[in-house]
């Protein structure tokens, strides 16, 4: 054989080892998700403001000292309070997760009923779906079952028919999302996450999700999940009693929850940028706590405990949650601060740049007419395909009047 030949061949069995463990390594790459609150509602879309924005004390008609909208937060949104129906909205959220190089979103759901805003947080989810379908973003459903208790309390709901309501209403959830080829899986299991389980006891859960004829993936709170027979537990940021949590505080409390999966449980693993909840304010009730931002500091330090620890799943909480300061999304103070150390951490081809496309796409739908919308859609459909060069210059052309 000759030597040219030979090294010819072994460059080929180089190359084709190098692409074999480059796809080991993306399959073993964790799916970074982020905790997605659907409940936000303006006057300007509905109507009227929602509780979320309000929680009956703060009057976003109101403007403070700076000219902003007072709402239910410390930290509001930099594209300005939204509604979570809002499709120019979504479109602009979904985008920006796309860029940042989140995979996906696990949505904080209460079902079907018409209690509450509970109707409005589900149309509000089935709005969400199309648009993460459409940038390739997976989604999962965290199912809050105190909403049955509160429906409950509230007359909506017969205590005896509590078992059953939960059972249709995840056997919607099956029927409607579990058989989408978007919705998150685990070990080729549908990934199910529930708060709690808060209101039923063990044997009356246990009956309810044997209903699922998907056998689903079941993630619990850490203290709950072992009792209720769940898969695994997922991480929170880990407030308690009002009080401020140090960070040896927080790191302890997350290498209790890895070191679980080091016992043959699977745990969702947990990044969160603080905590800083606004319900004292609000007269709702004492603080759950706090847990301090540190410049940044804290989402880097919780996202390598998650890496360290291979976490097959990372829960980023929250993408949006405004009451409890929790929030990655761009706001007014930090900016894109969250995102751009998310698209640095997972290798994202999009640039910091890049990340401020959607804004600048729902700024202008937002004052739209019918002639300029065909053009914002193919700018939206070149962020949809991954072409910032061109969205860019679309984008700019139209700002400049060109």
């Amino acid at each position: 054989m000759k030597p040219s030949w030979l090294l010819f061949r072994l460059l080929s069995c180089w190359g084709v080892l190098l692409m074999a463990v480059a796809a080991d390594d993306k399959a073993q790459a964790p799916r970074v998700l982020a905790h997605y609150m659907p409940w936000y509602a303006t006057k300007d879309f509905r109507g009227e403001w929602g509780w979320h924005w309000t929680m009956n004390q703060f009057d976003p008609d109101t403007l403070d000292a700076e000219g902003a909208r007072k709402a239910a937060t410390h930290d509001p949104p930099l594209i300005g309070l939204y509604d979570s129906g809002d499709p120019a909205v979504l479109e602009c959220q979904v985008l920006q997760m796309k860029l940042a190089g989140i995979d996906g979103v696990i949505i904080d759901w209460y079902g079907t009923r018409d209690f509450y805003d509970y109707a409005m947080v589900h149309g509000n989810t089935r709005a969400l779906v199309p648009f993460l379908e459409k940038a390739g973003l997976s989604f999962a459903i965290c199912y809050e079952d105190q909403s049955i208790g509160k429906m409950v309390e509230g007359g909506s709901l017969d205590a005896g028919d509590a078992a059953s309501h939960a059972r249709d209403v995840l056997g919607w959830v099956e029927k409607n999302w579990f058989s989408r080829d978007s919705y998150l899986r685990h070990r080729s299991r549908p990934v199910l996450i529930t708060f709690g389980p808060q209101y039923f006891r063990p044997e009356a859960w246990e009956g309810i999700v044997q209903g699922l004829t998907s056998d689903p993936w079941l993630f619990a709170l850490p203290h709950l999940s072992r009792e209720f027979g769940a898969d695994g537990p997922f991480g929170w940021p880990p407030v308690h009693g009002g009080n401020r949590v140090e960070p040896e505080q927080w790191r302890e409390a997350l290498n209790r929850l890895y070191q679980r999966s080091k016992k043959g449980e699977a745990v969702m693993g947990i990044a969160f940028p603080g905590y800083e909840d606004i319900y004292e304010e609000a007269g709702l009730h004492e603080s759950y706590g706090h847990i301090d931002h540190r410049d940044g500091n804290t989402l880097k330090e919780t996202l390598d405990l998650a890496l360290e620890n291979r976490s097959p799943l990372i829960q980023i909480a929250t993408w949006n949650d405004y009451g409890e300061g929790t929030m990655i999304e761009p706001t007014k103070s930090r900016g894109y601060q969250y995102l751009e150390e998310i698209q640095s951490r997972f290798g994202s081809r999009f640039s910091p740049q890049d990340l401020r496309l959607p804004s600048r796409l729902l700024a202008l739908r937002r004052t739209a007419t019918e002639k300029s919308a065909p053009s914002l859609d193919a700018i939206a459909e070149f962020l949809f395909q991954g072409e910032t060069r061109q969205a860019e210059q679309a984008l700019t052309a139209i700002e400049k009047g060109d």
